[in-house]
């Protein structure tokens, strides 16, 4: 008689360095347990909740997904409730004391800690393995740090998430040829840092070196970077986006701002001039490329001066694609003990409201400017007949979408549910300010 296997879910909230989290975990427990999907509503003996706790709203958004979970457990349709991430690691002491009804918390550090608590010894021969749930998907994140030893005014993750911790080359190429053994085409490098990497290890910047051995796995069509920081940015990771035809002329670089006032305090180690003249090389270096950053508005350094320049600063050198949040006050912070809050929240929601505007036409011209391009896409999702795609210059989940709508004459007769996981070349026909129309060619 087949023994029925204890039921399982995950709820992950926040970054896709979580996401990762979440994945190696499954992977570890999944030969015990019968995992169940996110959306699925039916009881499970195991709830298990993976929470962010980086800036307020985040943090806000896991308590509240705690309470839910504890609810459910309430109801009789969970049996455990299990947490573990970034909010506990930080107000596990708080938390643990308000909300009893968890039946264990654990930190973003203690991913063997909770696999054990769910009574599975952790297998070293499936640390690089990953369990997604999808039957095929096109991109999968790979997290090739931990921690952070950068110390930048206002953020909290050194203390989350520890010290810089880089993963070997080899442990990362097994982990990527087991995803393009899966059918993952695309691989989205993450970490708090993505150009420090190697030099815990290695005694040098080796993101380059990374870049060079993953190209090397059959299967893996892109490779893409996000989270680099501009101080002491590696030449090297510039000449592979240039002449690695796998590397996506694509980087996301946070610059959180420009003013060299706001800068300094923010101990980001790289002043306005530095900025402006990193991504004036980049754009010679990389022909083409798309940049992605992240701005900061509201910060105690940044008066009425300082904000004019950062739009100046945005409508200068017209970033592809641009994200921005205002500033939050984190405890523990440098910031948190030694400047004030200054800046009154309706003053940072109009400064936010204004660089966004500014951004959004800046957005919509790049688009347009794509109408009668070609262009080869990947297949994310199928759905209603439209193949969601995206170009080299499109990361997924935080930029926008190709929409193809599906041909089986043009496409080989391969179903669309097929689709996913496939290139294709279109013709771009359409744009607005976020997402693109584009039709099959060839």
């Amino acid at each position: 008689m087949r023994v029925r296997r204890p039921t399982l879910k995950i709820i992950t909230l926040g970054c896709s360095k979580n996401t990762v989290d979440t994945e190696h975990l499954l992977a570890q427990v999944a030969g015990s347990y019968e995992i169940i999907p996110e959306s699925d509503v039916k009881k499970v003996d195991y709830l298990l909740l993976n929470t962010c706790g980086f800036i307020g709203d985040a943090k806000e958004e896991s308590v509240n997904a705690v309470l839910e979970a504890v609810e459910i457990k309430k109801s009789g349709k969970a049996g455990k409730v299990i947490v573990f991430g970034c909010l506990s690691q930080r107000y596990m002491a708080q938390l643990s004391s308000m909300i009893p009804e968890v039946d264990g918390w654990y930190g973003a550090r203690d991913l063997v800690s909770v696999i054990k608590a769910l009574g599975v010894v952790p297998d070293k021969a499936l640390e690089t393995g990953r369990y997604s749930g999808k039957a095929q998907r096109s991109y999968a994140f790979l997290k090739i740090s931990e921690g952070c030893d950068r110390r930048c005014s206002y953020c909290a993750i050194p203390f989350i998430r520890g010290a810089h911790r880089s993963v070997p080359i080899e442990k990362l190429v097994e982990e990527a040829s087991f995803l393009a053994d899966s059918g993952v085409k695309e691989l989205v490098l993450i970490a708090q840092d993505t150009t420090y990497y190697g030099l815990d290890i290695y005694h040098r910047r080796a993101l380059a070196e990374l870049l060079a051995r993953l190209s090397d796995i059959n299967g893996i069509e892109w490779i893409r970077i996000h989270y680099s920081y501009p101080a002491d940015f590696p030449e090297d990771v510039m000449e592979q986006m240039a002449g690695n035809p796998k590397v996506c002329r694509y980087m996301d670089i946070p610059l959180q701002h420009i003013s060299d006032n706001v800068l300094g305090m923010m101990h980001r180690n790289i002043d306005g001039h530095g900025t402006r003249e990193l991504i004036r090389k980049m754009r010679e270096k990389v022909p083409g490329v798309v940049l992605r950053t992240t701005l900061i508005v509201g910060h105690p350094g940044e008066g009425r001066k300082e904000f004019l320049e950062l739009l100046d600063f945005v409508r200068e050198f017209k970033f592809e694609r641009l994200g921005a949040f205002a500033y939050s006050e984190e405890e523990g912070t440098f910031d948190a003990g030694n400047f004030r809050d200054s800046v009154s929240s309706k003053t940072k929601k109009s400064r936010l409201e204004k660089l966004m505007s500014v951004q959004s036409g800046i957005s919509f011209a790049f688009n347009q400017s794509r109408i009668g391009t070609e262009t080869k896409v990947l297949v994310d999702d199928y759905s209603d007949g439209v193949l969601v795609c995206r170009s080299e210059f499109e990361s997924p989940e935080v930029d926008g979408e190709i929409l193809v709508q599906y041909d089986s004459s043009s496409m080989g007769s391969v179903p669309a549910e097929e689709m996913i996981g496939k290139f294709v070349n279109v013709r771009i026909t359409g744009a607005d300010e976020y997402d693109l129309i584009g039709e099959p060619v060839g």
